[in-house]
């Protein structure tokens, strides 16, 4: 019953799409204002439900943003630490870190780093790089992991020479071509298995960080903002993590929850926050809910008062105490659990500012704790009990009982079980924030799928390189290629930045937030797919199809025109002259010059070397060029140094 009507409101919600005027006229955003406000902007029966116009809110918060990155920029990373991150996902930077050095030991490190040397020569051999990396992928025990963690040491370790390092990619794609084209072409680039699928990945991390600071990264920091600012407007159950505005049905809370927004008054002291230059102690207006934990207050709190500043620059949450200030002696300091805590029946519920009492226009400062934080969130409700007492926080969370996991053990039935579970009024909830974000979204693909700009020169280099294979190779299925040109760019690098703002921004990233581009992503990769099962128009809605392709189920034929546009423009722009290209890649070499991390970098590397280091040996001996060379001998010179080794060479 719940899909039926969601396929119900999803269709009134498209006709009404359809219908409205398009965003870009004054008039047009008047009349979108006027119908929010009440007005006759909106096609009557849908305006209790739907969001039919980018909110005046929204609008007036977009507005000040816009005024703020005049002054204060967007907080891109710095290159070396994007790179980092790029490279090594997960470690939250280079893993690689220099050992400290013991007594002693100044003439055995000055012999390891002479080792290290030989073997950054010895990198700059294409056919030593390319039997080290072709006997590596051959030894059963070197992992899927391995093989992406030692393809960034290699591009962090000849960051310094990505023309080679580009010749390199270009002929490993070639062997890989070789190797599907013999069994299905469309599998390839599709997961990351092999050394130079994530060599593809941080070579295009490398050659679009301008693009992304020059064009992408402003839509993109502009939705991840809106985002934000609209699930931090409703309440955002602090145990479960579930939040009544979302676009992802598996994190929206259903209870209705009763909530006042509350404007605190955060007293900013100099040198704090966005009062620097002020030498008197200054209100700055906060917006919070009474519903909200102290916890989140104070994450609201700082994202409003620092909002020009950098997220590893501010004061952290867990460092600092929330005080209520009233009249010339009344502090009190607020906190998620204290003795005022209520516990029923097993269940202690935290602390709110509903909770205290805290009335609207407060006064309230950030205070340094008096004892060492310790950092610790909210516990989820897999580890929120203690001692026989669970937390909760807007509503007690309910364990799913195991039978129904059992049943629903497959993602798909996961989705078609939420898609039947949810009521009208939830639906309704979640388009409502689809339409709020729309034009975010909308403006995000347009930069990323627009070709009104010249085209990074590293896109068409890779596109031309891929028809190069395909007509080698014979390949004349159009699908084929466009699965290639998909696997390569768009979901290997641009749904991994609409996914992880983190990447690219200095920024922090909620659970919530992370959940919406979730969704934002998965309906880019469905609009990148050449199949018709994304929900085109012509097509029937089905009753188990996930929540956002039903949600998304107007635009993503729309964007799936804008791919195909975007492919086709490309092929058609003059070609990127080998010239061009190491032109570019000279340039983008020097941006990560005297690298601290390349020395350990090669260590790492060596370490990998030393596993199935008579596999390499024995590799470089049958050879002929690699005799002529000398190469197996270079190797060996490399571990009698690194390893101090008395060798008879």
């Amino acid at each position: 019953m719940g899909a039926a009507v969601l396929i119900a409101a999803v269709r009134c919600y498209c006709s009404w799409r359809a219908w409205r005027p398009a965003w870009g006229t004054s008039a047009a955003r008047s009349s979108q204002v006027g119908a929010e406000a009440g007005g006759t902007g909106c096609p009557q029966g849908l305006n209790s439900h739907l969001s039919c116009s980018w909110p005046a809110d929204l609008m007036t918060e977009m507005t000040d943003l816009s005024s703020d990155l005049e002054a204060s920029g967007i907080p891109f990373l710095d290159y070396r630490t994007y790179a980092e991150r790029a490279f090594f996902p997960g470690h939250g930077g280079c893993p690689l870190q220099p050992k400290p050095e013991g007594p002693g030991e100044d003439g055995r490190c000055t012999t390891v780093h002479q080792g290290l040397t030989q073997l950054s020569n010895l990198l700059n051999s294409k056919l030593f790089l390319l039997t080290l990396i072709h006997t590596l992928e051959e030894q059963p025990s070197f992992s899927q992991r391995d093989r992406c963690h030692v393809a960034s040491l290699l591009s962090l370790a000849l960051h310094g020479k990505l023309e080679y390092l580009t010749d390199i990619m270009r002929t490993l794609l070639g062997d890989l071509a070789a190797h599907y084209v013999h069994r299905n072409p469309k599998l390839m680039l599709r997961r990351t298995e092999t050394m130079v699928e994530k060599l593809l990945t941080n070579w295009l991390s490398i050659c679009l960080y301008a693009f992304l600071r020059e064009v992408a990264g402003e839509p993109l920091y502009m939705l991840f903002r809106a985002i934000q600012y609209q699930v931090d407007k409703g309440p955002v159950d602090a145990v479960t993590g579930k939040a009544k505005r979302t676009l992802n049905d598996s994190r929206l809370l259903r209870e209705d929850v009763e909530f006042q927004p509350l404007t605190l008054m955060v007293l900013v002291g100099p040198g704090a926050g966005g009062a620097a230059c002020s030498s008197e102690v200054q209100r700055v207006p906060a917006r919070v809910l009474d519903t909200d934990t102290i916890t989140q207050v104070k994450e609201k709190v700082l994202d409003q008062v620092y909002k020009g500043t950098p997220f590893s620059q501010r004061p952290s949450v867990h460092a600092l105490d929330l005080e209520w200030r009233s009249g010339l002696a009344g502090h009190l300091t607020l906190s998620d659990e204290d003795l005022t805590s209520v516990t029923q029946n097993h269940w202690k519920r935290l602390n709110t500012l509903q909770h205290y009492k805290v009335p609207d226009g407060a006064t309230v400062g950030l205070v340094p704790q008096l004892q060492a934080p310790v950092p610790s969130d909210i516990p989820t409700l897999e580890d929120g009990e203690e001692g026989g007492v669970c937390l909760w926080h807007l509503v007690k969370a309910t364990e799913e009982p195991e039978g129904a996991k059992a049943r629903c053990s497959s993602l798909r039935e996961r989705e078609a079980a939420r898609a039947k579970a949810i009521p009208e009024i939830y639906l309704t909830r979640l388009l409502s924030m689809k339409g709020t974000l729309q034009k975010f979204v909308d403006d995000t693909f347009q930069a990323i799928l627009s070709v009104n700009r010249p085209i990074p020169i590293a896109v068409k280099y890779l596109f031309d390189l891929l028809d190069e294979l395909a007509e080698k190779h014979g390949i004349e299925d159009p699908g084929t290629l466009h699965i290639w040109k998909t696997n390569s760019l768009l979901l290997r690098f641009w749904v991994n930045a609409l996914k992880n703002p983190q990447l690219i921004f200095d920024v922090r990233v909620s659970d919530n937030v992370d959940a919406i581009l979730a969704v934002i992503a998965q309906t880019f990769i469905d609009s990148c797919t050449t199949s018709d099962s994304c929900l085109a128009p012509s097509l029937p809605l089905e009753q188990d199809s996930p929540v956002n392709k039903l949600l998304y189920a107007r635009e993503i034929p729309r964007y799936k025109q804008m791919v195909e546009r975007y492919y086709a423009d490309i092929r058609q722009s003059s070609p990127a002259s080998y010239q061009e290209m190491n032109s570019a890649l000279a340039e983008l070499s020097g941006s990560y010059t005297s690298a601290p991390h390349c020395l350990e970098a090669l260590q790492e590397l060596y370490n990998h070397i030393h596993r199935y280091y008579d596999q390499i040996i024995s590799a470089l001996e049958e050879d002929p060029v690699g005799q002529k060379l000398q190469l197996a001998c270079r190797l060996q010179q490399v571990a009698a140094l690194v390893e101090n080794k008395v060798t008879d060479l």
